[in-house]
C-alpha cells in the first residue's frame, strides 16, 4: 500500500475532531438600507471521525454542511470552538492542515478547462513541489479512469470526468484526509458510481480518511461507514449506513 506523504500525528486516535464549533455570517439585506441579517450556520458542532473511515455529513440544503467543511479546510474561521485535522489545529497550524488534506467539491473551480488533464495534474504537482511528478501524474490519471483522455482539453470533458480529475488533483500529494463537499452534485447515476469507485479506491490504496457532505441518502448508504446528521447547524444524530431506507427513516425522525 502506498503511504500518504503527510502522516497523521501518531497520538491522535481520530483523524478529524470538531468541538463546539460555532459560526455566524452577517448578510446584507437585498434592498438598499435594509439591515444585515445574521445567519447562524453552525451551532456548537461536535464531531469525531476515526482514521481510515468514510464518514458522511448529511442534511438538507442550508444545514451547514459546506460551512463545516470550509472550517476544516481553513477557508472559513469559526467564531468559537476548536477543530483539528490529522492532529493539527485549524487555527494554530493552518499550513499543516492544508498539507494534510485533499479538497474536492461539486463546483470544481480548481480545474483549468483550457489545459489537458495531464497538464492540470502537472501544474498541481508543481504547486506541491512533488519531486516524482513524472511517476505520480500518469498513475493518478489511470486511477481516475482518465488515462485514455489524458491529453484532451478538459473543456471537452463530461461533468463526471471533470469531477474525477478534481479528485485525482486533490489526492496527488497523498494527504491523509480527503474532504469531499457534495462531489457528485448534478451527476448522472453512472458518473456518480464511477466517482464513488474512484474515491473508495483511493481510500483502500492509501488508507486515507474521507469526510463527505451530501443530501443524497443513497450516496451516503453506498459509500459511508457512518453518517452524522446535521440540521439547522447542529449535529442531531449519528448512525450507521447499512440501509438507505433505514437512514431515511432515522433522518425523518430526527429532524421532524
Amino acid at each position: 500500500m502506498l503511504e500518504p506523504d503527510v502522516a497523521p500525528t501518531a497520538e491522535v486516535g481520530a483523524a478529524i475532531t470538531v468541538e463546539g464549533v460555532d459560526k455566524r455570517f452577517a448578510v446584507r439585506g437585498w434592498r438598499p438600507g435594509r439591515p444585515k441579517e445574521v445567519i447562524h450556520a453552525l451551532r456548537g458542532v461536535d464531531l469525531e471521525v476515526p482514521a481510515g473511515t468514510v464518514h458522511g455529513v448529511i442534511g438538507p440544503n442550508g444545514s451547514g454542511k459546506s460551512t463545516l467543511l470550509r472550517v476544516l479546510a481553513t477557508l472559513v474561521l469559526a467564531d468559537t470552538g476548536r477543530a483539528t485535522v490529522a492532529g493539527h489545529d485549524v487555527v494554530d497550524d493552518p499550513m499543516a492542515v492544508r498539507r494534510s488534506i485533499g479538497l474536492s467539491t461539486g463546483e470544481e473551480r480548481g480545474v483549468y478547462w483550457r489545459l489537458t488533464a495531464r497538464q492540470n495534474l502537472e501544474f498541481a504537482a508543481a504547486l506541491h513541489r512533488l519531486p516524482d511528478a513524472a511517476e505520480r501524474v500518469p498513475t493518478a490519471l489511470a486511477e481516475a479512469g482518465l488515462a485514455d483522455v489524458a491529453d484532451r482539453p478538459v473543456s471537452g470533458f463530461s461533468q463526471g470526468m471533470a469531477r474525477r480529475l478534481g479528485l485525482a488533483r486533490a489526492m496527488l500529494h497523498r494527504p491523509p484526509v480527503l474532504l469531499l463537499d457534495e462531489p457528485t452534485r448534478s451527476l448522472d447515476p453512472v458518473a456518480r458510481e464511477d466517482f464513488h469507485a474512484a474515491a473508495l479506491g483511493v481510500r483502500d490504496r492509501l488508507g486515507v480518511t474521507v469526510l463527505i457532505t451530501t443530501h443524497d441518502l443513497a450516496e451516503a448508504a453506498s459509500i459511508c461507514d457512518e453518517v452524522s446528521i446535521l440540521h439547522a447547524g447542529r449535529v442531531v444524530g449519528r448512525t450507521a449506513t447499512d440501509d438507505a431506507d433505514e437512514l431515511d427513516a432515522e433522518l425523518r425522525r430526527i429532524v421532524a
